[in-house]
Parts: C-alpha cells; sequence; structure tokens
C-alpha cells in the first residue's frame, strides 16, 4: 500500500470519527428531542447511502431501486411492532380481536402465514436482513448471470420499485395499503413514543450506522474491494482472469439490501409507522442523490450528503413549500456538474492539496506523479 494510500485511509478513519462526535456528542447536546429524532430519521436514510458507495461507488452497480430494500426492513419491523399493540385487550372492540385493524376493516379474520414468524423480535431481526438480501438475491442472479448492467440493470431495478408500491397499495388487507401500517407503540412492553425512547432509539441508530460504516470499509479495504473496483472499471479483464464476476456483483448488491433494510427498520422505530411511500421510485431516486452529493466511492462522504440534502430539503420545504423540489433538483445538477465525485472528491482533489501542499489525487486514491518539467 503506497504511502498515499495509508494517507487516505487515516483520513477516512478521522472523517469517521467526526462524524462520530458529530452525531453522538454535538447534535444531542445541541438540539430538542423534535429535531433531533428528525436527524435520526435522516441517519436511517444514511444506511442507504453507505449500501450505494459499495455497489455503485466501488462496483459500478447503480441501482434506482434502493427504496425498496429500506421499505422492506421497515414493513418487516413495522410487523412485529403491530402485532404487539394488536392484543386481544387492545382490538375488543373489533369484529375480530387480536389481529391488527386494518386486517379487520378487509374481513380478514386471522393472521396470514407470512405474518405468523413476526410474532418473535429475534425471527423479525433475522428476517430484516433476509427479506430484502433474498429479493436481491432473486432480482439480480438471474440479471448479473447473464451480463445485463449498466443503464438496463438501473432501470429495472426502478421497475422494481414501482411493482412493489403497486403490491403494497393494491393488498391493503395485508399491508395497510396506501396509509402503511400506523399505531405503533411498544417494543417488547417497552413504549417507543415519549421523547426518552426517541433518545434511546437515536443513539441505538447512530451505533448501528458506524458498525455498517466500518463492515462496509472493511469490505473495501480488502481483497474482496479491490476485486469490486476492478469489476467497476474493467470487467471483462476480470473475468478473463478467471473470476465469476456476477457472484462478486450479487453479493455486494444483497449486502446493499441488508444494510438499507437495517436503515429502514430503525426508520420504523423511531418515527412509529412505514407506508409505500418510502419505497416508490421517488425516494429511491433520492437516496441515489445522497451519494452522489456526498461522493459515490467515499463511506464518509454518503455520511454527510444525506444528511446535508435531507437538512437542505427540510429547510427549503418548511420556507419556501412551492419551490423546494426544484431547489433540490438544483442541488443535485450543481453538484454533478461542477463536483461530479461528490463532496468527499472536493475534499481529496482540491483541498486536502492545498492544505498539504500534494498533487492530485487519481481515482483509486494512489498519488498521480507530476509531468516533468519541460
Amino acid at each position: 500500500m503506497s504511502a498515499t494510500r495509508m494517507d487516505l485511509r487515516k483520513l477516512e478513519l478521522i472523517g469517521i470519527a467526526i462524524i462520530a462526535v458529530l452525531i453522538l456528542v454535538v447534535l444531542p447536546l445541541a438540539l430538542d428531542a423534535f429535531r433531533l429524532n428528525l436527524v435520526g430519521k435522516y441517519l436511517t436514510l444514511a444506511f442507504v447511502a453507505v449500501g450505494l458507495v459499495l455497489c455503485w461507488g466501488h462496483t459500478g452497480i447503480l441501482s434506482l431501486g434502493q427504496g425498496v430494500f429500506f421499505g422492506l426492513g421497515g414493513y418487516c419491523m413495522a410487523a412485529f411492532l403491530k402485532l404487539e399493540a394488536s392484543s386481544p385487550a387492545n382490538t375488543k372492540i373489533q369484529s375480530t380481536p387480536g389481529i391488527p385493524d386494518f386486517m379487520d376493516w378487509n374481513q380478514i379474520t386471522e393472521i396470514p402465514w407470512f405474518w405468523v414468524p413476526f410474532k418473535s423480535l429475534p425471527a423479525t431481526l433475522i428476517l430484516v436482513l433476509l427479506v430484502p438480501a433474498a429479493l436481491a438475491f432473486i432480482l439480480s442472479a438471474p440479471m448479473f448471470k447473464r451480463r445485463v448492467g449498466g443503464v438496463y440493470f438501473a432501470i429495472i431495478t426502478q421497475a422494481m420499485a414501482a411493482v412493489m408500491t403497486i403490491l403494497i397499495v393494491g393488498r391493503q388487507g395485508y399491508t395497510g395499503g396506501i396509509n402503511g401500517i400506523t399505531d405503533l407503540r411498544t417494543l417488547l412492553g417497552w413504549d417507543i413514543r415519549p421523547d426518552f425512547s426517541k433518545y434511546v432509539l437515536y443513539f441505538v441508530c447512530c451505533f448501528l450506522l458506524i458498525g455498517c460504516i466500518f463492515l462496509a470499509r472493511y469490505v473495501v479495504g480488502s481483497k474482496l474491494g479491490r476485486i469490486l473496483v476492478a469489476v467497476r472499471d474493467k470487467e471483462d479483464r476480470v473475468r478473463f482472469s478467471g473470476y465469476d464476476v456476477s457472484s462478486f456483483k450479487v453479493f455486494v448488491f444483497c449486502l446493499a439490501a441488508s444494510i438499507s433494510a437495517i436503515g429502514g427498520a430503525m426508520f420504523t422505530l423511531q418515527v412509529g409507522f412505514m407506508s409505500p411511500s418510502f419505497v416508490g421510485i421517488v425516494p429511491s431516486i433520492e437516496m441515489v442523490i445522497f451519494a452522489a452529493v456526498g461522493g459515490r466511492h467515499s463511506l464518509v462522504g454518503a455520511v454527510a450528503g444525506t444528511l446535508l440534502v435531507m437538512w437542505g430539503k427540510t429547510l427549503f420545504s418548511e420556507s419556501f413549500p412551492e419551490l423546494w423540489l426544484f431547489a433540490m433538483g438544483g442541488l443535485f445538477i450543481a453538484v454533478v456538474l461542477l463536483f461530479p465525485r461528490g463532496l468527499a472528491g472536493l475534499f481529496t482533489d482540491q483541498l486536502l492539496p492545498r492544505l498539504f501542499n500534494m498533487r492530485f489525487f487519481g481515482r483509486s486514491g494512489e498519488r498521480v506523479s507530476p509531468a516533468p518539467a519541460e
């Protein structure tokens, strides 16, 4: 490993430390319970951005359907919380006590078989990871085996997001329909609605996010990570070297799906509901914007980009509700045109060389030798 790459790895650790201090110390001390819960919501979306750094930034797989995996994780957790809130005592006014209210409204008289595993918290936690990964595998394995990639894969994942939204809305008796799964109250008897609970869940979300960042960093820094970058840059050469490229792509896509699902589960716990509005095409594209603004090659940049974009979205929607969509679109266009490698690229390409009197860093992180003087 070159000295320059070692320096960048150290700077990445410093960046992670700064993010950790910001979300674990500074923000909890500076914000009230409502604003901190809002930041916690932003951080749940940062899980998706971290996954996109792996599959898009380091492997070249652009997915426009990550909201599906975020939503599946959220729906898995919401199913457990809803079943706990739907005890016979709490639902005695229903025609069929002991089942979720939206099932009773749709004349369903017993809990469907695929809801039964969500009566157990350990099973739910496992399914939060496995269900999105299984869908990612089913979607990606046949396409990558047939060498479908690039814009075609992006369009297919976008279609998946549209289909999943239609499915969730259409199967109202099993999913809550357009309203989603609401009125979530307790987690194993612990009320998740008071401010104190919001604080606890916020810190749980922060630690899980930091853990996922280190997991992704381990993958990127390993031999597997170097193969993924090679697949991104010279896929045919990697294939001719004897590697099964499709297996690497499927693995990283499934890993990104599971990381996104963790964020969805934490979103449900912190916000108290899950709806199809987080599964469709628009939220999936917004999640890609998070990674693009922060820098799709940087894990720290992905988190910073998510916080920046969501803060801007909240600010504009509060102050200029009729203009915030245009502002968000303008932000994305400006970043892509002026800083194609995002905020992280701006730092490593422009600010860092000036601060430390260093030359331009190449795409892979290797130092580019200056041209000889004429």
